[in-house]
């Protein structure tokens, strides 16, 4: 059975679509209040629509928060409309390419603020309210780039690796005041993201199909996949974990070399 999420006041970046929507749903529908948090402030006020019984339990905050002042107003607004905040979940991100010499300073800036910096600064801000609160969670989105590194993606892998050492640095200092964080790492999941990325493909159907085959399972995840994995890091049923990487990757780091599954059996 599900554990259920009733006394959790939870903060989702990255909501307005894929895992961080995914998550919102889930925790909501467990029966946490829920602060959605993103930029697009159209696609956010669209979901927000999905959640009955709004506004009592769930709310839209449009927010950059790679921006230190939007981070602390999107943190302050979920703090005040649920009466408290005990839970985080950073899934704000972005995905650009390029090597070294193809990454201008720009787009570097841009991948680390909407990938990393943007997670320090809500957890920051988030920390005295959970404190206050008597403890809770963080629930950091990283990749299977978090370990390893694709091709052509310095800024992204950079970002991701830079998240799970935040994610650790963050669960030693925190455990005192019994706030665990940890780090979900997916692999590739059906977002509209990653749909975008494989739209610049010259052939997406073919790169969907290699992709699926480099995960053990022979599948890419779903994103109420990799949010199931994040309400229960969330919830009690993960007390004593805290500076783990949770790999939600159907088998993808297990699969040496990448290579393709098997096809069943006729």
């Amino acid at each position: 059975m599900a554990e259920g999420l009733s006394g959790l006041a939870a903060l989702v970046t990255g909501a307005a679509g894929g895992i961080g929507l995914a998550t919102a749903r889930l925790l909501y529908e467990r029966g946490a209040s829920v602060a959605l948090v993103d930029r697009d402030a159209r696609r956010g006020e669209a979901a927000l629509a999905d959640f009955a019984g709004a506004p009592a339990r769930a709310i839209f905050v449009a927010a950059d928060l790679a921006r230190e002042e939007e981070a602390g107003r999107a943190v302050a607004a979920a703090a005040r409309a649920f009466g408290r905040l005990t839970s985080v979940v950073n899934s704000a991100g972005i995905q650009r390419y390029g090597d070294a010499e193809q990454t201008s300073l720009p787009l570097w800036h841009e991948v680390l603020g909407a990938n990393l910096t943007s997670a320090f600064l809500v957890a920051r801000a988030a920390l005295p309210h959970l404190r206050q609160a008597g403890g809770g969670a963080i629930v950091n989105v990283g990749s299977v780039q978090s370990h390893g590194a694709q091709r052509g993606a310095v800024a992204y892998v950079t970002s991701k690796h830079a998240l799970l050492g935040l994610t650790r640095a963050l669960a030693v200092d925190c455990a005192p005041d019994h706030i665990r964080v940890n780090c979900v790492c997916p692999g590739t999941v059906d977002t509209p993201m990653f749909r975008a990325s494989a739209a610049l493909d010259p052939d997406p159907a073919s790169l969907l199909a290699a992709c699926a085959g480099m995960h053990a399972l022979g599948r890419i995840a779903r994103p109420e996949e990799v949010a199931s994995a994040i309400s229960f890091l969330l919830g009690d049923g993960a007390s004593f974990i805290t500076g783990s990487a949770l790999d939600v990757d159907g088998g993808l780091l297990a699969l040496i070399g990448g290579s393709p599954r098997p096809a069943a059996a006729e």
